[in-house]
């Protein structure tokens, strides 16, 4: 396991930067219907309501809340020239790090690949450096996936990204990340209670600064599940489990964050938040202030929750 090093410590595992995408043709999407088992096509909650109505209406309530809690959103919006019915989830297709680096994803389904816009990246460029581009998408060409801190779990901190392996995340475009990124893995498989593959590793698990929340009961190989667990106590984290049943909720699903003053939170749906027992909950009160907002229409037809419409911005500022 990685040591770490005077270098590793001012990288923090947290940032009080984040992008967000505001939807403008959001919809049940077909094309990530397949692997993903948590989309649902219902009747709406609010016929009077476009499905792009409903999740702008859920993306302003998270955008209202972060920005009290004094989170410095960079927001940029969809267009309506173009179909994307997940945009809102744009940690899938770009990351950014510390180092200056940007990373862009290669995207098992069509229509998610016109998500990715370097006008916006463009855009980052003036308040913040950006040293290189590593562009991964050429491997949608070999049919090998990688959906950005979706795919993979980040511990900025001691350079590690666990990855459980599915359609969407490939083990050798993973293997391109690290080396590129200089970043350990962790691979292992997931499953859910259906025994189906868990499509993001973002659903199951949760890597703060000194803790972790993890479903390690969808790990069913013991040796695996036991390599995860020593990883995370390796690196100081104290372990929240949450159960299966808890992932459905998308307990999983969430995102460490801060303010310009330093104080924490854990950003989460609200349906993440009642999934919670009272023992948990006071245990990652201990560790950050708890924020959820309503995204049940997000959730239900995109089959992503909170921590997906956030994009950590790690860029060193000019």
């Amino acid at each position: 396991m990685r040591v770490i090093t005077s270098s590793a410590q001012i990288q923090p595992q947290s940032t009080p930067r984040i992008m967000m995408i505001r939807p403008a043709r959001f919809g049940f999407n077909e094309e990530t219907a397949v692997s993903n088992t948590f989309q649902q096509q219902t009747s709406p909650i609010d016929e009077s309501l476009t499905d792009a109505q409903t999740a702008e209406e859920e993306f302003e309530l998270m955008v209202d809340q972060l920005t009290k809690a004094g989170v410095d959103l960079r927001i940029f919006d969809d267009t309506d020239d173009i179909v994307r019915p997940d945009a809102v989830f744009s940690n899938n297709w770009v990351s950014f790090h510390q180092s200056g680096k940007v990373v862009l994803y290669p995207m098992m389904a069509q229509n998610r690949r016109l998500e990715r816009r370097h006008d916006i990246i463009e855009a980052l460029g003036n308040d913040f450096n950006i040293e290189e581009i590593i562009d991964l998408t050429y491997f949608e060409e070999q049919g090998k996936f990688l959906e950005g801190t979706g795919s993979m779990v980040l511990d900025r901190r001691y350079k590690i990204a666990y990855a459980c392996l599915s359609p969407r995340t490939h083990p050798e475009v993973l293997a391109a990340f690290a080396e590129a990124m200089d970043y350990e893995t962790v691979s292992f498989s997931a499953f859910d209670e259906n025994d189906k593959p868990v499509y993001h590793t973002n659903v199951i698990m949760c890597v703060g600064d000194i803790f972790a929340i993890i479903c390690l009961e969808a790990i069913k190989n013991p040796d695996e599940r036991q390599m995860v667990r020593a990883a995370l106590e390796e690196t100081g984290k104290y372990i929240v489990e949450i159960s299966l049943e808890q992932v459905r909720h998308f307990a999983g699903n969430m995102l460490m964050v801060r303010n310009k003053l330093l104080e924490k939170f854990l950003i989460m749906s609200t349906q993440a938040y009642e999934a919670l027992t009272p023992q948990q909950i006071k245990e990652l009160n201990e560790y950050a202030r708890l924020l959820h907002t309503d995204l049940s229409f997000i959730e239900t037809y995109g089959g992503g929750s909170a921590r997906c419409m956030m994009t950590e911005i790690h860029l060193p500022v000019k």
